[in-house]
C-alpha cells in the first residue's frame, strides 16, 4: 500500500515538473491544433469544400465585372466617389447587399448611361449569371439584405384574403407616391415614383426590402415578409383586372381627372356656346306699313 502511494507521488511529481517546462506549452497548443484540424477534416465534406471555392470564383469574377462597368463612380472598392462640393458621385455600395445589386442591375437602372436625377428602368446590361456575380461581390464587402428566395415572392397560390389585407397594407403604405392603381406619380426635385405594372414580384419585393432611390425601406420589422408578398399579391391582381370603367385617364386621380373636366368639358361647352352665337339666324326688323 505504502509502495503503491509512493509511486504515485513520484508520477504526479514529475507529471507537475514536465507541465512546468518551456516545451510543455507550445506541445499542449500543437496537440490542439492537430486535433482541431482533424475533426475540421473529418466533418466538413468535400461538397462544402467545392461550395467555398464556387463562391470564391462568383466573387472574383464579380470584381472583375465591378472593376469595368461600376468602379468609375462607386470606386475600385464600392467606397464610393465624392465630387468636388461634397455630394456623391456615386454612393458607397458597403452594406447594401445582394438584393440591392440584383434589383438595380435587373431592372437595367444601373449601370447609368449618365448621372441624371433618378435612374430609369430600362433592358439589363448584364445576364443573369453576370448579375449574381455583381451581387456576389457587392455582398463580399460588407452585410446586407440578400437576394430573396422564390418561396418569399411567389403570389401564385395567393388568397382573396391576402390580396384584400395587401391593398391595406398598399393604401396605407404606398399610394402617396405610387397612387391607389400603382400606375406611379410626381415628385419633388424633378424625381418620381415608377409605375409597378410589368415589374417582377422579385423585382417588387427587392425594391421594398432595400429602398432603392428616394424609395424607404421598408425592413422586415415594419413590414414582415408575409406583408410584403400580400403587396405583391394585390398588385399583380390589380394588374390584371379589367378597367370597367372606361378610359382610366391614366388611373392618376383627381389631378387628371380635374384637368379634363375643365378643359375638355367646360372648354367644349364654352366652344359650343360661341358656336351657336355665332350661327343663329338674326332676326331682322321689319317695317310695318301702315
Amino acid at each position: 500500500m505504502r509502495l503503491t502511494q509512493k509511486l504515485s507521488h513520484r508520477i504526479a511529481g514529475r507529471l507537475s515538473a514536465g507541465r512546468r517546462g518551456r516545451i510543455a506549452a507550445p506541445l499542449v497548443l500543437l496537440l490542439g491544433l492537430l486535433v482541431t484540424g482533424g475533426m475540421y477534416a473529418a466533418f466538413v465534406s468535400p461538397a462544402s469544400a467545392q461550395d467555398q471555392s464556387a463562391d470564391e470564383d462568383m466573387v472574383a469574377k464579380g470584381r472583375s465585372l465591378f472593376l469595368v462597368g461600376c468602379a468609375s463612380c462607386h470606386g475600385k472598392n464600392g467606397e464610393g466617389i465624392s465630387t468636388v462640393k461634397g455630394g456623391q458621385y456615386g454612393p458607397s455600395l458597403v452594406g447594401v447587399g445582394a438584393a440591392a445589386v440584383d434589383f438595380q442591375v435587373g431592372t437595367g437602372r444601373m449601370p447609368m448611361a449618365q448621372p441624371g436625377t433618378q435612374a430609369l428602368r430600362k433592358a439589363p446590361v448584364y445576364n443573369a449569371e453576370e448579375i449574381e456575380a455583381l451581387a456576389a461581390y457587392v455582398a463580399s464587402l460588407g452585410p446586407g439584405p440578400s437576394v430573396p428566395a422564390e418561396s418569399e415572392y411567389d403570389v401564385k397560390d395567393a388568397t382573396n384574403e391576402d390580396i384584400v389585407r395587401g391593398g391595406e397594407f398598399f393604401r396605407t403604405n404606398c399610394t402617396a407616391c405610387h397612387n391607389f392603381a400603382g400606375n406611379g406619380g410626381a415628385l419633388p426635385r424633378g424625381r418620381f415614383a415608377p409605375a409597378l405594372t410589368g415589374v417582377s414580384e422579385k423585382h417588387m419585393y427587392e425594391a421594398m426590402l432595400t429602398g432603392p432611390q428616394q424609395m424607404p425601406l421598408f425592413s422586415d420589422e415594419i413590414l414582415s415578409p408575409t406583408d410584403k408578398r400580400q403587396i405583391i399579391a394585390y398588385l399583380k391582381k390589380n394588374e390584371e383586372t379589367p378597367n370597367y370603367g372606361g378610359f382610366t385617364l391614366g388611373s392618376l386621380g383627381p389631378v387628371s381627372e380635374g384637368l379634363f373636366a375643365w378643359i375638355i368639358g367646360i372648354g367644349g361647352l364654352v366652344g359650343a356656346a360661341v358656336w351657336i352665337a355665332a350661327n343663329t339666324t338674326r332676326s331682322r326688323k321689319k317695317t310695318q306699313h301702315e
